[in-house]
C-alpha cells in the first residue's frame, strides 16, 4: 500500500503523544493532571444542554443547506452586533463542522500549488498541514517576546516576497495566548490586502479575551471588511466535542465555499446546529461571560504558580488559556522537559516542537482550562519536579 505524498508529509503531533502516554499512566491508576489539553471544563451552557436533549428525542434530523441553518446564520451575525458592535450580513456566515473544515475551505478555496502564505512561528500546527494540503509553501516567521510572540508590521514587511498570496494569524493565538493589537492588526491586514493577498485571521479565542467584561474585543472584520474570519462553537462556547464552527467571507465567496462544502461534508451536524441557537440566548451569555471571568482568575493562579517554581513566562497572555513557558534555563529541552514531568510529577504539558521551528525547544505550553483544585495541585507537582531539577 503506497501513501499519498502529502500522507507521508505531515507532521506527527506532540500534544496528541503526550495525551496518549498520559493515558496509559492514569490505567496504570495514576492521577495525571493534564495541562495538555486545550478546551475548557465547563461543556456547553445549560440551555444548550436542554434544547439538544429536547431535540434528540422530539425533533427530525434532515440534512441542511451546506452553508447552515439560516436561523444559525442570522443567530450569529447577531452576535457579531452584540459581542463586536459591528454589522454582519447573515449571507455572508457560513457554518463548517468545526473551525477546522472552515480551515478546510478556506484553504481550498484560496490556495494554490507554490503560493506562499505567511504565519508566525510559533502557531497552531495544524492551519500549516491545511495550507501544505493544498500544496502551499508555509512560511514561517520567528516571533520574538519584543513582538509578543506575534506578527507585527516590522515582521511582515521583512518577510514579504513577491510570491506571497496570503497571510494567516490567530488572535489570541495557540500556544500562547497573547493577541495582536487592533492598531496592529489592521495595518496588517491593509498591507496584504494592498498586495493583493488573502487574510485568514483565526479569531476561535478572541471572545476569551482577559480585559474588563464590558470591553468588546475587536474582530479584524472591524476594519477589514474582507478579511476571511474564523470561529468556533468549541471555546468560548465551550463546545468542543460538538464539532461545530463558522466564517465570516465576502458575499461573492459564499456560493464557492458552498459547493466545496456539499462535496467535502455536505453540512454541519443539525443536531448541534439547532441546539446551537440557545447559544445566544441573554443566559447562556451570561453564563459564558462568567467562564471567561473564571479563566482569568486562573490565569493569574497558574502565572503566580509558575513564578514560585521558578518557571520563566516570558509573554503574559492577554486571551484564551495559554500559557508559554519558557524552559531553557532548567537545562532540559522542550521534549525533554515535558517526557520528565509527566513520568515524575504526573503532569502533562505538550512541548514547543508542536508549534514551530524557531527556539521550539525552548518552549512548553500549559493550558490552565482545567478547574482551580487541578491547577492548584498541578502548580505543587511543578514545584517539587523543579526543586529535584535543581539537586
Amino acid at each position: 500500500m503506497k501513501y499519498s505524498q502529502r500522507a507521508q508529509a505531515i507532521s506527527p503531533f506532540f500534544a496528541m503523544a503526550f495525551g496518549a502516554k498520559a493515558a496509559e499512566l492514569e490505567a496504570q491508576g495514576h492521577h495525571v493532571i493534564k495541562f495538555n489539553i486545550g478546551e475548557p471544563d465547563f461543556g456547553a451552557p445549560p440551555d444548550v444542554l436542554l434544547a439538544m436533549q429536547k431535540l434528540a428525542t422530539t425533533a427530525p434530523l434532515p440534512y441542511t443547506s451546506a452553508l447552515g441553518l439560516p436561523e444559525l446564520r442570522a443567530a450569529i451575525a447577531g452576535f457579531y452586533k452584540t459581542a463586536h458592535n459591528i454589522e454582519v450580513n447573515p449571507n455572508r456566515v457560513v457554518v463548517t463542522a468545526g473551525a477546522s473544515a472552515a480551515l478546510l475551505l478556506l484553504s481550498a478555496a484560496f490556495v494554490d500549488a507554490g503560493d506562499n502564505v505567511i504565519m508566525g512561528d510559533p502557531s497552531y500546527p495544524c492551519n500549516r498541514q491545511f495550507i501544505k494540503s493544498f500544496g502551499g509553501n508555509v512560511q514561517l516567521v520567528p516571533t520574538t517576546v519584543a513582538s509578543r510572540l506575534q506578527l507585527n508590521m516590522a515582521l511582515l514587511e521583512k518577510h514579504w516576497q513577491t510570491g506571497t498570496r496570503g497571510l494567516m494569524l490567530a488572535t489570541p493565538s495557540n500556544p500562547t495566548g497573547t493577541a495582536v493589537a487592533p492598531d496592529e492588526l489592521a495595518a496588517m491586514c491593509e498591507f496584504a490586502k494592498s498586495r493583493g493577498a488573502w487574510r485568514i485571521i483565526d479569531e476561535i479565542y478572541l471572545n476569551l479575551h482577559h480585559g474588563e467584561a464590558n470591553a468588546k474585543p475587536v474582530t479584524a472584520l472591524s476594519f477589514d471588511d474582507e478579511a476571511l474570519v474564523i470561529n468556533s462553537f468549541s471555546k468560548y462556547f465551550g463546545m468542543t466535542g460538538w464539532r461545530l464552527g463558522w466564517c465570516v467571507v465576502p458575499e461573492r465567496a459564499v456560493p464557492v465555499l458552498e459547493r466545496m462544502a456539499q462535496n467535502y461534508y455536505i453540512c454541519p451536524s443539525t443536531l448541534a446546529q439547532k441546539a446551537a441557537l440557545a447559544c445566544f440566548t441573554p443566559a447562556s451569555i451570561a453564563v459564558c461571560e462568567s467562564r471567561r471571568a473564571t479563566l482569568k482568575s486562573r490565569k493569574e493562579l497558574v502565572l503566580t504558580g509558575l513564578k514560585k517554581c521558578g518557571l520563566n513566562v516570558p509573554v503574559q497572555p492577554d486571551g484564551a488559556f495559554y500559557v508559554y513557558i519558557e524552559v531553557s534555563n532548567t537545562g532540559l529541552n522542550a521534549m525533554t522537559f515535558c517526557e520528565r514531568a509527566l513520568q515524575e510529577a504526573h503532569v502533562a504539558l505538550i512541548p514547543g516542537n508542536d508549534f514551530g521551528e524557531f527556539q521550539e525547544d525552548h518552549y512548553v505550553r500549559l493550558s490552565f482550562a482545567s478547574a482551580e483544585a487541578e491547577l492548584e495541585e498541578g502548580m505543587q507537582r511543578l514545584k517539587r519536579f523543579m526543586h529535584t531539577l535543581a539537586v
